[in-house]
Parts: C-alpha cells; sequence; structure tokens
C-alpha cells in the first residue's frame, strides 16, 4: 500500500494520456481504490492544479464541498489547497469531514513542490485500529458505541494560517449572517453557541466510533477523531451525555494509530487517491516550501 501505477511506455506519461486510460477504464480504477485502500499515480506529467483538475475530472466522480477547520484556499475549478496551517504542526490522523453527515468517499492529493525535508502524509489502515481496540478495550469500545460521542470545536469569525485550525466560521458556513450560519450547521448535524469574542463554538452529538461501509468485506472502521479532539486547546471528545472518555482508553488508542500508520513520501508530480472511507491520514511537519492541492469527491 499505496497500489503504484507508473507510465506503462515512456512516450505515453503526459497530461492527455493519462486522463485518456483514466476515462477508459474507470470502473477497473474505482475498483482498485477499494481494493487497496490507496493508489498513488508516479511518472506522469502533472504540474500544476489545472493538470490536476483534469485527471481529477477523468474519474467522474461527483465534487463535494470542504467542511472543516483547515484554513484552505480554492486554486482553479475542483482544487484547492491542503491545510495551510504551519508546516511546523503535525496534522493528526483522521478521515477527512469525519465529523459531517456527509463525507467524501475519495480524498485525492497532488504534490506541486514536496518540501526537502519531512512533510510526509502518513495513513492508517481504519479497521485495524478498530481490531486492536476490541481486543485490548473491548467492554468500553461497545460502551461508546453505544452511548455515542459529543465533540465541541471552536473556530474564530475569519480565516488564519497561524493555526492549522484557523479556518473561520464565515468561510466555513459561506455567510456573515449569524442565523443563516445557524441553519447551515443545523443541515450538518451541528449546534453553535456564540462566543464573547465574535467566534463560534460549534457542537456535534451524537457520533459513532466505528463504521461499517458497502464493498469493504465487512470491516469495521474506527470512524471518529477522538484522539485528535480530545483535551485539545480548541476543541474536546467526550461521550454523548459529557461523561469523559477514560484517558488509558484515549492514550493506547494514539500509539495503536501510529504503530499501524504507513510513512508516505511525496515526489513531484505525485497524485495519490485514498479511500476515505477506509484510511485514516495525516500530514508529518516539513521544512517549507511544501505544496499539495486537494480534490474531495463523493
Amino acid at each position: 500500500m499505496p497500489l503504484v501505477l507508473e507510465p506503462a511506455d515512456p512516450e505515453k506519461k503526459g497530461v492527455e494520456s493519462l486522463v485518456e486510460a483514466l476515462e477508459n477504464n474507470k470502473e477497473w480504477f474505482d475498483q482498485m481504490i477499494t481494493k487497496n485502500s490507496a493508489v498513488l499515480l508516479r511518472g506522469f506529467d502533472v504540474d500544476n492544479a489545472v493538470n490536476f483538475n483534469d485527471v481529477v475530472e477523468a474519474c467522474d466522480w461527483e465534487d463535494i464541498r470542504y467542511v472543516g477547520p483547515a484554513p484552505r484556499t480554492h486554486i482553479h475549478k475542483r482544487i484547492w489547497t491542503a491545510n495551510e496551517g504551519p508546516l511546523s504542526e503535525f496534522i493528526y490522523y483522521h478521515h477527512e469531514m469525519v465529523l459531517i453527515k456527509e463525507f467524501p468517499k475519495k480524498v485525492i492529493l497532488f504534490c506541486e513542490i514536496p518540501p526537502p525535508e519531512g512533510g510526509e502524509t502518513p495513513f492508517v489502515p481504519s479497521f485495524k485500529v478498530t481490531e486492536k481496540m476490541l481486543k485490548e478495550f473491548p467492554e468500553e469500545v461497545e460502551e461508546i458505541e453505544k452511548r455515542g460521542l459529543m465533540y465541541s470545536f471552536s473556530a474564530p469569525t475569519r480565516n488564519t494560517t497561524a493555526s492549522m485550525r484557523g479556518r473561520g466560521w464565515e468561510d466555513a458556513f459561506a455567510t456573515s449572517d449569524k442565523q443563516e450560519a445557524e441553519r447551515r450547521a443545523y443541515a450538518l448535524g451541528m449546534e453553535i453557541e456564540w462566543l464573547a469574542d465574535g467566534g463560534a463554538k460549534t457542537i456535534l452529538r451524537p457520533r459513532a466510533l466505528t463504521r461499517v461501509f458497502e464493498g469493504r468485506n465487512g470491516r469495521r472502521m474506527w470512524f471518529n477523531t477522538v484522539v485528535g479532539m480530545h483535551g485539545k486547546e480548541q476543541s474536546s471528545a467526550t461521550m454523548a451525555d459529557g461523561t469523559e472518555l477514560p484517558l488509558k482508553f484515549v492514550k493506547r488508542c494514539e500509539e495503536i494509530i501510529e504503530e499501524e500508520s504507513i510513512q508516505f513520501k511525496w515526489q513531484k508530480g505525485d497524485v495519490a487517491f485514498f479511500d476515505n472511507w477506509a484510511l485514516l491520514h495525516g500530514r508529518r511537519p516539513s521544512l517549507p516550501p511544501r505544496k499539495v492541492l486537494v480534490a474531495t469527491c463523493k
């Protein structure tokens, strides 16, 4: 993992040849992503956001708008920057938009500028985390699953790249009107509390601990962000009724996720397709520059 696909013919490594191949093998390519959880296109002449968008559109998957705390900038058509938070910070493992009612099936990443050091995008087969947690904490897993989870997250009014969770609520909900923001949040399964500084605290409950998705061999995915949000400055994760999660449970989960992680190092022009239902992914700290673009698809 990932499955690596390279040009079979050096004369056919251009974007046009790649797009043609994807258009002619859509069903097979989709099956490869599901089967392998991650597929990497390497060695093709994908140089910029326009090329990347052509590759994404060749797959013919419906776009899904990103909703979440990461500061991002729209670049071209379906293409956005990945999290623009400080490169010195580690972005913890997560399923993209895991807390939102509608989340992407696929996350597609393109490396325009690989970092000189660090900056890997590690990923984790989610079912392996569930297997280990069930083995070590069978009663706790089932109890939390039964009671559900609650998350809270505080967002500023406007975007800031000073934090990897610096997306403002005005951008997240595409409005500066608080009543409209509340309506849109509700549609996404959130509650909002307004803070004295003009920021917003979003509350999400109840949320599942694990999920089973069609076509994934009945595997139970660790489809939550407990470790990433528990006990943080801007966020929290508890049981749905507000009961604290056992610290030993959270700490051991963090260890297991790291134990199961696969470290993926970028090369210029790489395009990586992740099965968001099956993989957690993150970002290692790096030296600048690093430029990775993203598209999310249903």
